[in-house]
């Protein structure tokens, strides 16, 4: 059920992928706090999140911690946060400072309490693009929505 995409020579990544929840509920998981550490990545990883402030100009950090107790850091701002519809931020992984990338979630009402969520991470450089793609982060998007769609079924 999940699309990842990246087209040869494009700088971004295309993610999509349908829940069976109203894009209300879909949204809600992606901005409330104690909702999007419950699904964000894989199953191995405890997120923490220490800032998510999901409105125009608000702010976001998660620190992943793996049984190891290593840890990851992600951050960056939110541009655009449309309830229910659209959530533009950068998104920074702390292990390479300097390398942002901007993205749009949509939240597609396919009607019958179905949402399709399409995604697009748009990166500085190809490289950049390809770092990311070869760093795991396609099993990580796959587990996270495999979550996202247990934690749906839970609050519905």
């Amino acid at each position: 059920m999940t699309q990842i995409v990246a087209e040869q020579a494009k700088q971004e990544v295309v993610i999509s992928h349908e829940f069976d929840a109203s894009p209300d509920l879909v949204y809600r998981c992606y901005t409330e706090p104690d909702l999007v550490a419950r699904w964000w990545g894989p199953r191995y990883l405890t997120n923490l999140v220490k800032i998510h402030d999901a409105r125009d100009g608000g702010s976001w950090r998660i620190v992943q911690q793996a049984p190891d107790g290593t840890q990851h850091g992600f951050h960056g701002v939110f541009h655009s946060v449309e309830p229910g519809r659209r959530i533009t931020r950068t998104f920074e992984y702390e292990g390479a400072p300097g390398h942002v990338s901007l993205e749009t979630v949509e939240f597609e009402d396919l009607g019958g309490g179905r949402t399709r969520a399409v995604g697009q991470a748009v990166f500085q450089a190809l490289a950049d693009r390809d770092a990311m793609l070869s760093s795991g982060m396609e099993s990580g998007v796959r587990e996270g929505f495999e979550r996202l769609e247990e934690l749906l079924a839970e609050l519905s």
